[in-house]
């Protein structure tokens, strides 16, 4: 898994829940757009964690970048904000939304079960 976001205490966040759940391991961090995209070409995760505000380029845009570079990864944007409009999830190639508040174990497995069919290494 890669998890993107500007914010170090959300990627340590993200980076413990990743750790603690069975089957899943952390592949890498980014802290833009940019070197998401970067890494997701160097370590062909495949599932990708990608905050929807972000300075420069969004995470719809990121995503779009991301699954243009890596088609069969699966992109879930994550934000505090209220979920975004589902057309443009959507539009972005993400396979879901997720609020930060709520992403956990649980919540990634599940997430992978219904998008990511399986494909756990």
């Amino acid at each position: 898994m890669l998890i993107v976001d500007d914010q170090d205490c959300f990627r340590r966040a993200a980076q413990a829940i990743v750790s603690a759940t069975a089957g899943f391991e952390a592949a890498g961090e980014s802290a833009s757009a940019e070197e998401a995209v970067e890494a997701a070409v160097q370590l062909r995760p495949d599932l990708v964690l990608v905050d929807v505000r972000m300075p420069g380029l969004d995470g719809f845009e990121t995503s779009r970048r991301i699954r243009a570079v890596l088609p069969d990864a699966v992109v879930v944007l994550v934000s505090a904000d209220p979920a975004p409009d589902p057309d443009q999830v959507e539009a972005a190639g993400a396979a879901a939304f997720v609020r930060k508040e709520a992403l956990n174990r649980s919540m990634l497995q599940e997430l992978w079960q219904q998008q990511g069919s399986g494909r756990l290494e």
